[in-house]
């Protein structure tokens, strides 16, 4: 990493966590405004044949996201730090949706940073979604296979309560938020590290004893859904654990 490209990590991560603190679901939106109804897009390439894991698309989808947040574009002024700074200041709201063949290569010129299955775009005022993302779908993506992918230890663990049956685009979105909270709440040189490694952490969807357990940890990054879609307000939907501090396998 160059001394700009450190330069300008810092100033993404700097934007992150500034922009992100507070309670996100006490902010306002106007209806007649569409410019404060701002939402990252979030496309998941879903073949019919030899579709993916359920488990593998959300541990590149909370990937894609942090990688937006932190892009080094992200650290110097310009579309992708203005389009940031506008999505922290409103309700950080997300929106996946299904994508295959050439619609999912048709998007991967549009601004964002892909993962394996996923590809996380800046985000946009829901009035300003391009095209090729407003025709994508936003249901019917879910997934069968069950397989999961290893646990690794360089990275954080999020943990989904499993009681909440989410679909995989919700629960998509809501790993993608415990990506970026886990990030602001890194300290700079730690979050360095971490970018370094290319963002690697582990998803797991867990009984909700196990969930309760794992929610009280005092290093615990907790998600609290705003409850726009399929889950209660207040809900807690997902929990980031750092490397080795989990007790799940």
């Amino acid at each position: 990493m160059t001394e700009q490209q450190a330069d300008s990590f810092a100033a993404a991560h700097a934007l992150l966590a500034e922009l992100i603190e507070g309670d996100y679901r006490n902010r306002t939106e106007d209806r007649d405004d569409p410019s404060t109804v701002q939402a990252m897009q979030l496309a998941l390439n879903l073949p019919k044949q030899d579709p993916p894991a359920r488990n593998q698309v959300l541990t590149d989808a909370a990937r894609a996201v942090v990688a937006v947040c932190l892009d080094e574009r992200a650290g110097s002024e310009g579309f992708w730090r203005e389009h940031l700074a506008a999505w922290y200041s409103h309700r950080i709201r997300k929106v996946a949706r299904r994508a295959r063949n050439k619609a999912w290569d048709n998007v991967q010129v549009l601004p964002g940073v892909t993962v394996g299955t996923a590809r996380a775009f800046v985000p946009s005022a829901t009035n300003e979604v391009p095209p090729a993302i407003a025709k994508l779908q936003i249901k019917g993506t879910e997934l069968e296979d069950s397989t999961t992918t290893p646990i690794v230890t360089e990275g954080p663990l999020l943990l989904i309560d499993a009681s909440l049956t989410m679909s995989l685009g919700k629960a998509a979105a809501q790993v993608g938020h415990a990506s970026m909270l886990y990030a602001a709440a890194l300290p700079l040189e730690k979050a360095r590290a971490w970018a370094k490694t290319g963002f690697v952490l582990s998803v797991r969807e867990v009984d909700p004893e196990a969930f309760a357990k794992c929610s009280g940890h005092p290093n615990a990054v907790v998600v609290r859904d705003a409850g726009y879609t399929e889950v209660a307000p207040g809900s807690v939907t997902v929990v980031a654990l750092p490397p080795g501090t989990a007790p799940i396998s």
